[in-house]
């Protein structure tokens, strides 16, 4: 039996337009630590390391 793999996306997305999934409201932080970290959705937070793409960028000359 071919099982698929369950999705969040659609089966046939049209070619080019963005599908954002919906977010569910779980967590979220407290007011200071949401302020510290410039979200309040715990999902959300990524933190910047501050380091430069290598892959895919060639230099301009």
């Amino acid at each position: 039996m071919n099982q698929q793999a369950k999705t969040p996306f659609p089966a046939d997305p049209a070619l080019a337009i963005a599908y954002v999934r919906w977010q569910e409201l779980t967590n979220v932080y407290e007011p200071e630590e949401a302020l510290s970290r410039g979200t309040i959705f715990p999902e959300l937070d990524k933190p910047f390391y501050g380091r430069r793409a290598r892959y895919g960028m060639q230099k301009c000359r």
